[in-house]
This record gives structure tokens, C-alpha cells and sequence, in this order.
């Protein structure tokens, strides 16, 4: 049996290089490291990918599309890594908390990073959860240009229908 929530081949590479640029933001934006890390870019990428805490991450842009999860971000929002990539930033959150969604993003712009933040999001397939302890924080690519936004968290709780 195959696992839906899986790395497809075709996107190992792109995600490897995603990995580097999130690791490296983090650490810049709060002067720690998600994890120790080894300097073998396929490991740490591997790494972060079986990670038992949640890294999602979108590019830059006014509706930015999703561009990384690691497989507990895939199995949360319930996606294929293929449906995650296609995906606006904007859908993880229901339509009545984006705005307010927006004004944290705007924030953590601003800021570099905001830590502690909580909120409630939504799965591919309408479950709702309360997300906790989360850090967002700006991510920059290797020449130092704005590529985005991600977050990461450990704690999450699944809301009653």
C-alpha cells in the first residue's frame, strides 16, 4: 500500500531545496534551529520531512500559493504533496478568519517572526482544527530575496462537528 501523503520523485529536489531555505530563515528570523542540523542538505531534508512537529510554508505574493509541508503538514490539511502545491495559502483558513489570518501575515512581515500564535484552521476535506504554539516566520532565499512565509507547531487539536 502506497501513502497518499508521501513525496512524489518529481518533487524531491524542489522540496530539498525548499528545506534549506526554511531551516536557514528560521534560524535567521529567531536565532534558533528547528532541529540540530547535520549540513548534509538530504538529510536534513529527509529530516524535516518525517518530523513529528508541522513546517508549512507559501511563496510571496498578494494570494500566495502553498509550497512545502512536511508529512505531518500533508496528513493535518489531508493533501497529497501534488493538491498542496496547487493550493492558495488563503484555503487553510476559513473565509470568516482570513482577514484576521491576513493581519498575522502582515505582522510577522513586519516583525520577522511572531511566535505563540493560535488559531483555527481547515482541512481539505472540512475538518477543523485549532492549531497552538505556533512560529510563523518570513523565509528568504539563499541571496537573500522574500520568498515567502512558514510556520511551524507541535500542538493541535481536531473541533467537534
Amino acid at each position: 500500500m502506497t501513502d497518499q501523503y508521501a513525496l512524489p520523485d518529481s518533487l524531491r529536489e524542489g522540496w530539498m531545496r525548499q528545506t534549506q531555505c526554511l531551516l536557514d530563515s528560521f534560524k535567521r528570523a529567531t536565532g534558533c534551529d528547528l532541529f540540530q542540523r547535520s549540513g548534509d542538505a538530504v538529510e536534513e531534508a529527509e529530516r524535516l520531512f518525517v518530523a513529528p512537529f508541522v513546517v508549512v510554508a507559501h511563496g510571496p505574493g498578494a494570494d500566495p500559493i502553498l509550497n512545502y509541508a512536511n508529512h505531518a503538514g500533508l496528513l493535518l490539511w489531508e493533501m497529497s504533496a501534488i493538491d498542496f502545491i496547487r493550493t492558495p495559502s488563503r484555503l487553510t483558513a476559513e473565509p470568516t478568519l482570513r482577514a484576521a489570518r491576513e493581519k498575522l501575515l502582515a505582522e510577522t512581515t513586519r516583525k520577522g517572526f511572531v511566535s505563540g500564535y493560535e488559531g483555527v484552521r481547515i482541512s481539505a476535506s472540512g475538518r477543523r482544527f485549532v492549531i497552538q504554539n505556533v512560529t510563523i516566520w518570513n523565509v528568504a532565499s539563499a541571496d537573500g530575496a522574500a520568498a515567502g512565509q512558514a510556520a511551524t507547531f507541535a500542538d493541535w487539536r481536531f473541533l467537534d462537528a
